[in-house]
């Protein structure tokens, strides 16, 4: 008890290390991984995936809702044996999402090895705590993302090429392995800046011929952990393989836009903050050495990375979280070298901001669960029609017990050049697990399919024929299958011409006929997800 009241009264200790710092990432990587359904969009399509491959047994290739779905399928192995371990323990959502706590910590890792070799172990924990608080990754780091895969490469391979002269017998692994997880968890164009990074490496390193011997092995490693997946589908289904290949190869048919390339600049500002303007701090203050492989291997990185979102993909936040690796790397001299006044300015202000909204999830908590403020509380439910709030005594004592610990940090936290730092990535994963914890039901409401696949499945016999589909994307697909067991089949195919019940999608704020097939199909059900005009589902019986 006396050593516990020291540490309330001590705080903690910067720069932090050891115990301290993986429990400041740890804290990161859990908060948003669990309690919510899986919510429109990304996380319920890929969760959707995994669960049909554990559902199915059908390994080899992933598929969404019992069709083919042309994806690498290391994050969906990774998502389903989640389920298969922690089903029972959780949600099998919540089992599988834990995939993304895998693919996050070990790119935390990564990145941390990467600035430990760059820049020396008092500063390799700005180099996480830069990543974790970027702007644009928190909401993804918490969904079911593949992507994040691909951000385990890349700071894998970080971490292997500044090790490269000094530790060759860990980089070769460490690079084989990140080639292969980027290509089995991504694809072929998140992998390219991998290869195209090597020979500057190679250039920066003292000893090239050891340097080239050790990526020789890397890849080498990386062919013999990549090839038996593609070789095995074109082994087992052929069509699948070259389906797959031609998505792959599709992205590289387009020209090199400068366009992309200028809308992927504009949205790093605001999408990769604090970690840009540090950067661009680090560039300054280091412009005499800017040739150093310190500076110049995440710069090169960064910048063959930014080419390949440009020539690949549209401009996007799910592809632009490549950029953040190599950002956060070329950030962390910049960000433990701020002058007094700037880094005062960068501490208040991630003080203030975060405590202000702390206030407000606190308000809105209170009108969801309490109903006051009361205009507040009418408000939410015009914007979720039907919503009841209800009080969560769980809820609650999380909420007050990290409330009260971002209170002690602000109190107790030392004067040091990690203080301001501290306080926004913190603060920023303080802030995303009270949302989560406090309005989470809210947010479920509106955000998740759970609700019209129910209704749905309630208004269906159960000796039902076979379901055709209409204008369904994919993300209402992957719920229907997920919350109801409902895997309909695309109508334009002779199955689905023959199934006497179909599900419509259309536009709700309009006068939508569907199907135009004739007087024998009977309207049994139509819905929405709560406030949401657009997106009107339409049951029919023939």
């Amino acid at each position: 008890m006396p050593e516990f009241l020291a540490l309330i009264r001590r705080g903690i200790r910067l720069p932090p290390s050891g115990w301290t710092l993986a429990a400041m990432l740890a804290f990161y990587v859990l908060a948003g991984l669990f309690g919510r359904d899986p919510w429109k969009g990304e996380d319920a399509i890929h969760i959707g995936t995994a669960w049909h491959m554990l559902q199915h047994g059908q390994w080899l290739a992933p598929e969404l809702a019992g069709r083919a779905f042309h994806e690498p399928p290391l994050y969906y192995w990774s998502g389903a044996l989640g389920g298969l371990l922690f089903g029972w323990l959780l949600p099998a959502h919540e089992a599988i999402r834990l995939a993304s706590g895998l693919w996050i910590t070990l790119t935390l890792l990564g990145l941390y090895y990467a600035g430990r070799e760059l820049y020396g172990p008092d500063s390799a924990a700005a180099s996480p705590l830069l990543l974790a608080g970027s702007l644009g990754l928190l909401v993804h780091a918490h969904d079911a993302q593949p992507m994040l895969i691909a951000l385990a490469a890349y700071a894998a391979a970080l971490g292997a090429l500044s090790a490269l002269g000094r530790k060759p017998r860990l980089a070769a692994p460490l690079y084989g392995a990140a080639l292969a997880g980027s290509l089995l968890g991504t694809g072929i164009a998140p992998t390219l800046p991998l290869l195209l990074i090597a020979p500057a490496a190679l250039w920066l390193a003292e000893d090239r011929r050891q340097a080239g011997r050790t990526l020789a092995l890397g890849l080498g490693l990386a062919m013999l952990l990549a090839l038996p997946w593609p070789l095995l589908l074109l082994a087992v289904e052929p069509a699948r393989f070259h389906a797959w290949l031609a998505t792959e190869l599709a992205p590289f048919a387009t020209p090199f836009s400068l366009s992309g390339l200028g809308r992927f600049s504009a949205m790093l500002p605001w999408f990769a903050f604090p970690a840009m303007p540090l950067a661009a701090w680090t560039l300054w203050t280091r412009r005499r050495e800017i040739g150093r492989p310190a500076i110049l291997l995440p710069l090169a990185f960064l910048l063959l990375t930014l080419l390949l979102l440009a020539w690949t993909y549209r401009p996007r936040e799910i592809p632009a979280l490549l950029l953040l690796p190599p950002l956060a790397l070329l950030a962390t001299p910049g960000a433990l070298a701020l002058r007094r006044g700037a880094a005062n300015a960068f501490d208040w202000f991630a003080m203030s901001t975060f405590s202000l909204f702390t206030a407000v999830v606190w308000v809105c908590w209170s009108a969801m669960a309490l109903g006051w403020p009361e205009r507040l509380a009418r408000r939410i439910v015009t914007l979720r029609p039907g919503f009841v709030g209800h009080f969560d005594l769980l809820a609650l004592l999380v909420g007050l017990l990290v409330t009260a610990w971002w209170a002690w940090l602000i109190l107790t936290a030392p004067r040091s050049p990690y203080r301001s730092l501290t306080h926004w990535t913190l603060g920023f994963t303080m802030l995303w697990l009270l949302a989560t914890t406090l309005v989470t039901p809210w947010f479920d409401y509106g955000n998740s399919y759970r609700p019209v696949a129910e209704a749905i499945a309630r208004a269906l016999p159960e000796n039902r024929s076979c379901i055709a589909e209409r204008g369904l994307s994919d993300t209402q697909r992957a719920s229907l299958a997920y919350f109801a067991n409902i895997e309909p089949l695309a109508e334009n195919t002779p199955a689905g011409k023959a199934c006497d019940w179909l599900i419509t999608v259309g536009d709700g704020r309009r006068q939508v006929q569907a199907p135009p097939l004739g007087a024998e199909w009977q309207k049994v059900w139509e819905g929405s997800r709560p406030g949401l005009r657009r997106d009107k589902f339409r049951l029919f019986r023939r």
